[in-house]
């Protein structure tokens, strides 16, 4: 079959290479390892809290910080209560949802050896700077939700 005559489909899935196979299975790991030490700290295994405690910007200036909940909501997150994390702290709770989303297709292109062309084409168009932009905007309106809790004593 031609390439001009077969399906939309298998245009947007190829073969990955090597290295993108392991990049991919090293975001996995990645992401595995981060879930599991928040999974481990949320059964009591470990305490992260000696780590994250004080915080120094809420000391400082009596105000909760920008990631203020973020623990918190992680935590709940690994617990499965995947709706109490978002009206914990929203932004950790997405933030949380697209590791999850990176994580599986990380996951699929390791092991499958199927490199999605959505995925190149994405990053081709969308910059490093406006996804950094747009994890801003996610903190800062997470950080919005907690302070007007912080205001009305929620």
């Amino acid at each position: 079959m031609q390439t001009s005559q077969q399906p939309n489909g298998l245009k947007n899935i190829r073969r990955a290479s090597f290295r993108q196979r392991l990049g991919a299975g090293l975001v996995f790991l990645a992401v595995a390892a981060f879930f599991g030490l928040f999974r481990l700290a949320a059964i009591g295994k470990i305490n992260i809290g000696w780590w994250l405690e004080p915080c120094g910007f809420k000391q400082k200036y009596d105000l909760p910080c920008p990631t203020c909940g973020m623990t918190t909501s992680v935590l709940t997150f690994v617990r499965g209560r995947i709706f109490e994390s978002f009206y914990i702290q929203p932004a950790a709770a997405l933030l949380c949802c697209i590791l999850v989303v990176a994580a599986f297709l990380a996951f699929l292109m390791a092991v499958s050896g199927v490199y999605f062309e959505f995925l190149r084409r994405f990053f081709a168009k969308v910059k490093i700077k406006y996804i950094v932009l747009a994890l801003l905007i996610i903190v800062a309106a997470g950080w919005a939700v907690t302070m007007a809790r912080a205001n009305n004593g929620v």
